[in-house]
C-alpha cells in the first residue's frame, strides 16, 4: 500500500482506477485516503484494537482539507486506542470547526462558504489547532484578535467566522450554553472605503462612456446599469433575460436572496438595446456563460485611469447611487429596499448624507428668508 504525506496537491493528483485503492499518510499512522473508481475520495482511519480490525470514514476529501481531516482522524484514533470515547468537551477545536462547516455551512452561499473557509484556514486554525473546544476562553480570543492587528480587515472578517463556530459548538453540546468566548470583541476601527462620485465626476464618467460606447457597447452598458440601479456587480454581470420582465428585474438568487429591482426608463432602454443572442443579457463571446467579472474589471480599470478616478471601485457606483437617492430626499428604508438590504442597519451608513442634505436645505431657507427680511 502506498504511503506519502497527504497534501492538497498530492490528493488532487490521485487518479481513479478500475478498483478502489488506499494511500496511507506518512505523518499519522492509521490515517489515509481511499480513491474510488468513480473519482470520489474519502479520508479514513484503519487500526487494530484488541485483535479487531477497525476501519472508519473520517470525511469526504471534497469537504475538508488534509489538515482538518488529520485532526479529526487523530481524535478518532485516540478514542479507540484509549478504549474510551473522547468527551464532547475535549474534542479538538479543528474537529468541531469542520463539523460546523459541514452542518452550518449550508446556510452560506457557495462563494461565502469558500471565503469563510479561507479566513478559517489562514487566520483561525493556526492559532487554535489542537485546543480542546471547551478550553478556549475570552482571553484566548482577545489575544488571537490582537495578534491580527497588522491585518485589521482579516481580523474583522475572521472574528464572525470564529463566533459562528463557537455558537454552533454550544448548540451541538461541545461547550456550555452562553459561553461564546467571542462576545465583547470589538472590531478594529478602519477608515471607511465608501467613495461617492461627485456630480462633476458622474458627468466626467458619462462623457467617457459615450466615447467608448461604439467600441465596447456591452461594458459601457454594464457600467451604466451599475450606476443607475445601485445593483451589485454580480447581479448585473450574470443577468439572464428571463429575469427581466414587466419592466423590473426579478433576481432569483441575489446576495440577500430573491428580490425585485425597480428600473427607471433609462435602465429599461439600455436593457432593450442589448441583442438577445443568449440566455445571458451580457454573454461571453467564448465560454457560453455570462461575461467574466475579470474582463469587466479590466475595462473599468482602463476607464477610471482615463478619467483620473484611479481610486474608485466598481462597487463605489453602488454607493454613488445610494448617496444620490438619500440626498434627493428618499428615506433610509426606501434606499435599503432599492439596494436589496435585508438589515436596515446596513443602510444606516448613508444617514450622514441625509443630514448633510437637511443642513443644506436649512442654509438655503435661511438665506432666502434672511434676504426677504431685509
Amino acid at each position: 500500500m502506498a504511503t506519502t504525506r497527504l497534501t492538497q496537491a498530492r490528493i488532487a493528483a490521485l487518479r481513479p482506477r478500475k478498483t478502489s485503492r488506499d494511500v496511507r499518510d506518512a505523518d499519522l499512522k492509521g490515517f489515509g485516503i481511499r480513491v474510488y473508481p468513480t473519482g470520489r475520495k474519502c479520508y479514513f482511519i484503519a487500526t487494530q484494537f484488541e485483535g479487531q480490525r477497525i476501519w472508519k470514514i473520517v470525511g469526504d476529501a471534497a469537504d475538508m482539507s488534509p489538515g482538518e481531516a488529520r485532526g479529526r482522524a487523530r481524535a478518532m484514533l485516540a478514542a479507540i486506542w484509549s478504549d474510551e470515547q473522547v468527551s464532547p468537551e475535549e474534542l479538538p477545536f479543528e474537529v468541531v470547526a469542520e463539523e460546523v462547516f459541514q452542518r452550518y455551512g449550508r446556510n452560506w452561499k457557495p462563494r461565502t462558504l469558500a471565503v469563510n473557509r479561507g479566513y478559517y484556514a489562514n487566520h483561525i486554525l493556526p492559532w487554535f489547532r489542537g485546543r480542546p473546544i471547551s478550553s478556549i476562553t475570552n482571553a484566548d480570543v482577545r489575544k488571537w484578535f490582537a495578534s491580527l492587528h497588522a491585518t485589521p480587515v482579516a481580523a474583522d472578517r475572521s472574528a464572525p467566522v470564529l463566533s459562528v463556530i463557537m455558537t454552533c459548538a454550544e448548540a451541538y453540546g461541545y461547550r456550555a450554553e452562553g459561553s461564546n468566548p467571542c462576545r465583547g470583541i470589538r472590531r478594529y476601527r478602519r477608515k471607511g472605503r465608501e467613495r461617492f462620485l461627485s456630480e462633476e465626476e458622474v458627468r466626467r464618467l458619462g462623457r467617457a462612456l459615450e466615447r467608448h460606447e461604439s467600441d465596447y457597447p456591452m461594458y459601457v452598458a454594464i457600467v451604466r446599469l451599475l450606476l443607475l440601479t445601485g445593483s451589485r456587480r454580480s447581479e448585473i454581470v450574470t443577468l439572464r433575460w428571463k429575469e427581466y420582465r414587466d419592466g423590473h428585474l426579478h433576481l432569483a438568487d441575489s446576495k440577500t436572496g430573491p428580490r425585485m429591482v425597480w428600473l427607471s426608463s433609462p435602465v429599461r432602454r439600455i436593457l432593450e438595446e442589448q441583442p438577445q443572442k443568449s440566455q445571458w443579457i451580457f454573454p461571453s463571446s467564448s465560454s457560453g456563460k455570462s461575461v467574466s467579472m475579470s474582463t469587466v474589471e479590466r475595462f473599468w480599470r482602463n476607464m477610471r485611469s482615463e478619467i483620473s478616478l484611479q481610486e474608485v471601485r466598481l462597487h463605489d457606483l453602488r454607493h454613488t447611487f445610494a448617496s444620490i437617492a438619500v440626498m434627493s430626499g428618499e428615506n433610509i428604508l426606501t434606499v435599503g429596499r432599492l439596494l436589496g438590504h435585508n438589515d436596515p442597519g446596513t443602510t444606516l451608513k448613508y444617514t450622514h448624507l441625509a443630514h448633510d442634505a437637511v443642513a443644506d436645505a436649512v442654509e438655503t431657507v435661511g438665506s432666502v428668508l434672511g434676504g426677504s427680511a431685509e
